[in-house]
């Protein structure tokens, strides 16, 4: 019993620790002066024309919708391979008990499967995201049945 408190209090730690992350980065960009963000778009806009590169235009909720989903899938990812160390752990100290051993197999095959799942949709969504932003943000024609509106 005082164990599994004590695993609750630390995911809610994680927890805590990481929207407060959030929350403060979110307030700092918030605190910025409004010329600065002005600035710092130039500046970027200029050092990608330089380089030969285009510079994304990240006022757009695209880019805010795919920000979201990739912090999202990020902390579930960071999520998963602390389960995943956990799970070793729990393996490594098992002792030979086959019952502590089998649970933590399963721990660790149930992250895995996870990972994997979080990879595939970190890949559609990037996926998707771009083929919205060819289809609505670059002038893409899309339509049915190669039908086009004027």
């Amino acid at each position: 019993m005082r164990k599994k408190f004590f695993k609750v209090q630390i995911i809610g730690l994680i927890v805590l620790s990481t929207t407060l992350a959030m929350v403060s980065s979110a307030s700092a960009l918030a605190l910025v002066k409004p010329g600065t963000k002005a600035k710092i778009n130039n500046s970027t806009q200029e050092l990608a024309g330089t380089a030969g590169y285009e510079a994304a235009n990240k006022d757009t909720a695209l880019f805010l919708v795919q920000t979201a989903i990739n912090i999202f899938l990020s902390l579930i990812g960071v999520l998963l391979l602390v389960l995943i160390l956990y799970a070793g752990y729990n393996w490594l100290t098992a002792r030979g008990e086959e019952e502590k051993v089998t649970k933590a197999k399963d721990t660790l095959k149930r992250a895995i499967t996870g990972i994997i799942i979080i990879i595939a949709a970190y890949a559609i969504s990037v996926f998707v995201m771009g083929k919205i932003e060819q289809g609505t943000l670059k002038g893409g024609r899309g339509g049915v049945g190669g039908y086009t509106q004027p």
